[in-house]
């Protein structure tokens, strides 16, 4: 898919704002852990926005294709770290930036690959695989306040380019795991949205191919 039919361009740029909101409003969320029921060392309110970012791509992948999939996650990228870093912090932005771009890339990729199995297969497959890559490389990244390359910290090294970020201190191990499982079942409870609009798709590519 080299270019975008004109009918196209409004349900894609809906499609990256989508995009850009989910990621910025994780963004924000994550720095808040949940307080009740002792949960503050194992989840964030963001764990519970993040994963529709997979829905997002998987719905654009079924409409436009991987290429397309790939222009809604590029500049969803591009506008969420931009909105991220004032939002959000620094850290948390350069962090969601590299564990999103890698993660929906590998999710468009394997999505792209089983989309001619059974309707939920494919998206459900690519969540899961995909959000376990994002939960680990985000957390790591965003909230390992000690040394990543030899003595230097992610903290350092905003430092040199001039940009002062201090490290938010949080247990990003359990985090992380307790992230995936709400991923886990995010995931699966997105089966029933996404079925949904496939289905609303699929009518209005019959009603405008006939056109």
């Amino acid at each position: 898919m080299s270019a975008l039919r004109s009918d196209d361009r409004s349900p894609m740029l809906l499609a990256v704002a989508a995009m850009a909101l989910v990621v910025v409003a994780s963004n924000i969320l994550v720095q808040h852990p949940i307080q009740a029921f002792g949960l503050q060392d194992w989840l964030t309110w963001g764990a519970f926005t993040y994963p529709f970012a997979f829905l997002v791509t998987d719905l654009a992948n079924r409409r436009f294709g991987p290429a397309g999939a790939r222009r809604v996650v590029y500049a969803g990228f591009a506008l969420a770290v931009a909105l991220s870093i004032y939002f959000a912090t620094p850290r948390i932005a350069i962090a969601s930036g590299v564990a999103f771009l890698s993660a929906q890339l590998l999710d468009v990729a394997i999505f792209n690959g089983l989309r001619a199995k059974a309707w939920w297969i494919a998206p459900l497959t690519s969540s899961v695989l995909a959000s376990a890559l994002d939960t680990a490389i985000f957390f790591s990244l965003a909230f390992h306040c000690g040394p990543v390359l030899g003595d230097t910290t992610i903290t350092g090294m905003l430092g040199v380019v001039g940009i002062a970020d201090d490290c938010i201190a949080l247990p990003w191990q359990t985090l992380a795991l307790a992230d995936w499982t709400v991923k886990l079942a995010v995931a699966a409870v997105a089966l029933v949205p996404y079925g949904a609009l496939v289905s609303r798709m699929r009518r209005w590519e019959d009603v405008h191919g006939a056109a």
